[in-house]
Formats: structure tokens, sequence, C-alpha cells
């Protein structure tokens, strides 16, 4: 790795930033990690001025410091809120690539990065996904779609992955596994070294163009947004991408009926903010009959974030969990909390233990109700 990523065309990009925030705090009204923390530091605009003041060696990079940059979610809620339209994720993004760069990454996130160049995903796991796969009764072959699990469906949230695979094969699709390996979400929301992710990029897209791939489908919203946002800033995606329920919102699905429950949606931000994918998850849960579905207070691009991105479930679990529990709140109506993220699933789920609500996957409800 360089020393600094901190280039002079970076610098300007973080002055105009800078020079553009009229420090408002428009984005403290909606910052997740500023609600669970309460310092300004901890929030949008303090971490601009922080960045810039790295980039121009007036601030070391203390402890202090490196907490205030990795405790955003990167949900891009204050993006979407700036009156000034600063892109606010993207200077964060670099200001940790350039602590990274100096050694200042925080072990958990360093020893996820490292399985990740090493193991190729972030659990150091010694099975390949395609191992996996293939314990599971599925091989890579030649097919117009495939289906990319992701690390986390793979070897945490199991039954994502293999709701998913259940459900392509219940609508007859010829589709196809891969020789996937780790997105690079992981890497990127870090901060990790950009070679070592462009090489990431172009591994997996060249094994699915190896197998005549039309249409790549992924039930990870992480792993969505990589392909659909990140990777064709540096290779060319020859492929169609779409989120699992992008897919089936496109079909007619016989779905048995949920019960008598209420349930609501949350929109989780790599698939919501980042890609603006909020109608399809909506379209699906509106196929089960006679759904009883209530949106919560702020939904689509006003969703608020689960606290399980960005790499601070990961560092700070106890920031993380108190973002969940916000959250969780806001849905204090519902029986069923939805959504299409196995990190939402994951962080929300673990809050909710002590709660009378179920979050889950809407691919594992499609897969238990489809006809």
């Amino acid at each position: 790795m360089s020393d600094t990523v901190f280039t002079a065309d970076k610098i300007d990009k973080i002055r105009a930033a800078l020079s553009t925030c009229t420090m408002c705090g428009f984005c403290k009204s909606v910052c997740p990690s500023f609600k669970a923390i309460n310092w300004d530091t901890d929030l949008s605009r303090g971490r601009i001025v922080m960045t810039y003041g790295l980039s121009v060696g007036q601030l070391e990079p203390d402890d202090s410091v490196v907490k205030s940059m990795y405790t955003c979610t990167t949900c891009a809620d204050c993006v979407r809120r700036c009156p000034s339209k600063v892109d606010i994720v993207d200077i964060i993004e670099l200001c940790r690539a350039d602590l990274v760069a100096n050694g200042h990454i925080l072990p958990k996130h360093k020893s996820m990065c490292e399985s990740i160049v090493k193991y190729h995903n972030p659990f150091a796991e010694k099975k390949s996904v395609a191992e996996v796969m293939k314990d599971w009764g599925y091989e890579p072959h030649p097919a117009p779609v495939a289906y990319f699990a992701g690390c986390t469906a793979t070897y945490r949230a199991v039954k994502t992955a293999k709701s998913s695979l259940s459900i392509l094969k219940k609508l007859g699709v010829d589709f196809t596994t891969l020789d996937e390996i780790c997105c690079g979400s992981v890497m990127g929301r870090v901060g990790w070294s950009e070679k070592d992710l462009v090489e990431i990029y172009k591994r997996n897209v060249d094994a699915i163009k190896a197998l005549g791939v039309k249409t790549l489908v992924l039930s990870c919203a992480g792993c969505y947004r990589m392909f659909k946002k990140e990777y064709p800033k540096h290779v060319e995606v020859p492929f169609e991408v779409l989120h699992m329920t992008e897919f089936l919102a496109r079909q007619k699905l016989d779905l048995s009926p949920l019960g008598d429950v209420k349930v609501t949606y949350h929109d989780p931000c790599h698939l919501g903010r980042h890609c603006e994918v909020y109608e399809p998850p909506r379209q699906v849960i509106a196929q089960f009959p006679g759904v009883d579905f209530q949106e919560m207070k702020y939904n689509r691009q006003f969703s608020h974030c689960c606290g399980g991105g960005g790499g601070v479930r990961a560092a700070y679990p106890e920031e993380s969990a108190k973002i969940a529990d916000t959250r969780l709140d806001e849905a204090d109506f519902a029986d069923v909390i939805i959504t299409t993220c196995p990190f939402c699933v994951t962080n929300l789920g673990a809050q909710a233990k002590d709660r009378d609500v179920k979050v889950v996957d809407l691919v594992e409800l499609v897969d238990e109700h489809l006809q």
C-alpha cells in the first residue's frame, strides 16, 4: 500500500466539499451514528472537517479520529438530506482509504480483509463458495441466469442462499451457481487497497462471463450494490444485474397467505438509497394473498439505517446495537419485519430477540409460501 491516497486532486475534492458544506446541521437530524453517540465528530459535517485536516497534515489520526471515521455506517442518508449536495460518503471512504494506507486500520477490519485476500471470504472459511454449493448439490455450468450467493448467505445466513436457490428451482429457471469469491464490499467500505479490489472485480466478472450468463441475480444488497455501482467504475459488466426482488417482481408468484400477522418492510441502505430499488420488494410482498402490510413512518429514501453497514457492527457492536434499537422502535406495530439484506436481518434480528417481532429476509418468506 502507498503512504497516502490524498493526491492533489483528491485534496481539492475534499476542500471543495468543505467549502460547500454550510455546517447547517441538517445531516444531524438523520445521521444514525450521531443519534447513538451524540458527538459532532461522529456526524457528516464533523467528518468532512476531520478529513480535510488529515489530508493537509493539520490533524493526527489518533484513536478518537479513527473511531469517528469508522462509526459511519455509510448509509447515505446525509447525502440525501444535504441541501448543498455534498457527496459525503465518498469523502468518508476516501479518508478511510488513507487511514488504512498509513496503517490505521481497526483490528477486526484488518482480520476480515486479510481473510478475504487469503480465503476469498471475510470469515476465514476454508471451503470456497463453489465447494459449499457443491455440497448442496449445485455446480457451475453454462446457463443464461446465475445466482451470486455472497459470503454472508453462504457461510452465515445460510437460509437466505438456500431459499434463493429453492425459488429459482421452483420457478423452473435455467440457472447456475458460480465459482465466486467475496464481492469486495467489506474491503471497499473500510478503505482497503483499490488494487486488491479491482483484482476481485475482474475475477468475479470473468467467472460469470465464462459461463455465458446474461442475467446475474443476487440476494445480498451489499453484493448487489458492488456489481451495480462499484464494479462498472473499473471493469466492464456485460450482463444484467438484478436483485432477487427485482427478478421476483417480474414473476407471477403463486403464494399462500402469511396468516394473521401485520408486516412491514425495512429498506436496506445498499439496496435503497445507494441503488434506488424501492418498489420491487413491495411488489413481491403485495403478491401474498390478503397481506396486512403497513409502512414504517420512515420508508424508501427516508428509511433509517439498521446500523449493520460500513464495518460498524464488526468494530463497534455497541453503537451498532443502539442504531438497530432505534429502527426496531419505529416498527413496534408489526409482528414481522421483512427486509432484503442479510446484514439487516442479522443486526435487527440480534436486537429483536427480546421483542415480540420477527425479522426475516423476503426470499425466505417467498420460498416458504411459494406453491
